[in-house]
């Protein structure tokens, strides 16, 4: 089954070159959104987990690989095609680029030895791995998923990305004081967003203001809410926001809080607050979310 693209989800795939496709996935609804696509013999696999979780089955469902917020996987399988089958949990977003092993041997010079497939007795082995991905690699993974190109120069700003992509994943030495773009300068200021992101996560009953957090994670203000919207896409109440009402539906679901419990949980001093919010967001009152749920 493929993913259907609507106002919430999307999954779309793009040639860039020649034996090099980048698929888009971003699934922000509120449940497991399941994608599905061929893929042929001598094609590496990078997928990318840029925000939530999900499964990737292999194997007729036998072999499960889950990939986590900030991690990438890397498949290769000479011998055999390995379909995509994937589960994108609620609130995700992937990248993946499928580049066959004859494109990618043209895109390295002979001497890169430190890269796997480009030595002549690994060429026909199998090849898997699960690693967390840098922050000039989150940054880029966004740019991708989020540019808004002209459709008539989209293909060519993603293959730019794509490639800077495969450079930053096999740089072995990478500087992390070179710029990857105007408002993320370092991975060290990549890395106070990502504490930012989670300060809002773990007191999201009472966060701290845009000048507090700024100032417990050290950077300055400009800083954070650029970078903040560069790197998830939303500024950093709206990401606030749209956690917790995802932590309002998951509540309402389990049938042991009522509207007001739930509404207290989530820091809302009033009731009213709370059902405004739930209304803006999902187009109906958490009552009326609720007694769907028990129906």
């Amino acid at each position: 089954m493929k993913l259907k693209n609507n106002e919430k989800s999307s999954f779309d795939t793009t040639e860039i070159d020649l034996g090099c496709n980048v698929l888009r996935g971003k699934n922000d609804t509120d449940q497991v959104q399941i994608f599905s696509q061929r893929v042929a013999q001598n094609v590496l696999q990078f997928h990318f987990c840029l925000k939530g979780q999900m499964n990737f089955k292999y194997n007729e469902g036998n072999y499960i690989f889950p990939l986590n917020e900030d991690h990438s996987m890397l498949l290769y399988n000479p011998t055999k095609e390995l379909p995509i089958d994937v589960e994108l949990s609620a609130n995700t977003w992937l990248i993946s680029i499928l580049i066959s092993i004859k494109k990618f041997h043209a895109l390295f010079s002979s001497d890169a030895d430190h890269i796997p497939f480009l030595s002549p007795e690994n060429s026909a082995k199998k090849y898997y791995d699960n690693l967390p991905f840098s922050s000039s690699i989150a940054v880029v993974l966004s740019q991708i998923l989020q540019s808004k190109i002209h459709d008539s120069i989209k293909a060519l700003y993603i293959k730019g990305k794509v490639y800077e992509l495969l450079s930053l994943y096999f740089n072995k030495n990478e500087d992390p004081s070179i710029e990857q773009c105007p408002f993320l300068v370092d991975e060290e200021n990549i890395r106070k967003i990502r504490q930012a992101k989670e300060i809002i996560l773990q007191r999201m009953t009472n966060p701290p203001s845009l000048d507090g957090l700024s100032l417990e994670i050290g950077l300055p203000l400009k800083k954070l809410k650029e970078g903040f919207k560069e790197l998830y896409g939303d500024t950093v109440y709206a990401y606030l926001l749209d956690h917790k009402m995802e932590e309002a539906c998951k509540m309402l679901n389990t049938k042991k809080y009522n509207v007001n419990e739930v509404g207290l949980r989530l820091g809302y001093s009033t009731s009213s607050h709370f059902i405004a919010a739930f209304k803006k967001k999902y187009g109906t009152t958490p009552k009326k979310y609720l007694g769907s749920v028990s129906s």
